[in-house]
């Protein structure tokens, strides 16, 4: 398989979006064949790269695109909130289907794997990094580590109500403090995609408003609901 070197993966990530491709669990579109012309159709629109959960649906979609992909693994543990790429043999399994950035829950949160490990082990595969993260302090110590780029990804998903709104604050924070941020998380609007490129976001994330087609057909449903009158 042939690789995209990291300067060619930076160069066409910078300042592009990034399409996450990923159906809801169990649902009708939850197949490796639907999710790979999801990632078709994201890069025929300009997508610059693709997030990718799953080790079928992540070699699917590489045999029909050659844009960059973050490659993810999702699990739901019983001894650790940690549910993105939290095992060494994640990073091995996802390097050798295809993903060219490998991303792993950054959080500050008991998890079986230390990100220290993680991260060293992507190094030695020679693949680039992505630490999703909760807050500027969990960023800063994955750059530190040498994590190749810093998501805002899991801010405000670590406890307490998740607001409405994305976290454009610790976007502009994380860039202040030289990282390159890759902001996601509630992205859902052409107009705040915009908004995190603005404030400094080396590139943007957006997943649901893109690919669940659940997701954006109930935001449809409750608007009307909600405009409902009495006759």
């Amino acid at each position: 398989m042939s690789r995209l070197t990291k300067e060619q993966i930076l160069a066409q990530l910078k300042h592009g979006l990034i399409a996450s491709c990923q159906p809801v669990d169990d649902g009708p579109m939850d197949h490796p064949e639907i999710v790979a012309a999801m990632a078709a159709a994201s890069v025929a629109g300009g997508a610059a790269g693709l997030r990718i959960e799953g080790i079928e649906n992540l070699k699917a979609v590489r045999k029909v695109v050659d844009v960059p992909i973050v490659g993810i693994v999702k699990y739901d543990l019983d001894d650790s909130p940690v549910r993105i790429s939290p095992f060494l043999q994640d990073i091995d399994d996802l390097y050798n289907a295809g993903a060219d950035i490998i991303a792993f829950d950054g959080t500050h949160r008991i998890r079986p794997t230390e990100i220290d490990v993680l991260v060293k082990r992507i190094q030695e595969l020679g693949a680039m990094s992505m630490a999703d993260c909760s807050n500027f302090e969990e960023g800063m110590y994955c750059q530190k580590l040498g994590v190749d780029l810093i998501g805002s990804t899991m801010s405000g998903y670590t406890g307490g109500e998740t607001p409405k709104d994305p976290d454009v604050q610790l976007v502009r924070d994380l860039v202040a403090n030289g990282c390159r941020v890759m902001a996601e998380g509630r992205y859902n609007t052409p107009e705040l995609a915009a908004l995190a490129i603005e404030n400094g976001a080396y590139a943007v994330t957006v997943g649901s408003a893109l690919t669940r087609l659940e997701h954006i057909v109930s935001w449809f449903v409750t608007a009307i609901e909600n405009r409902k009158t009495g006759a």
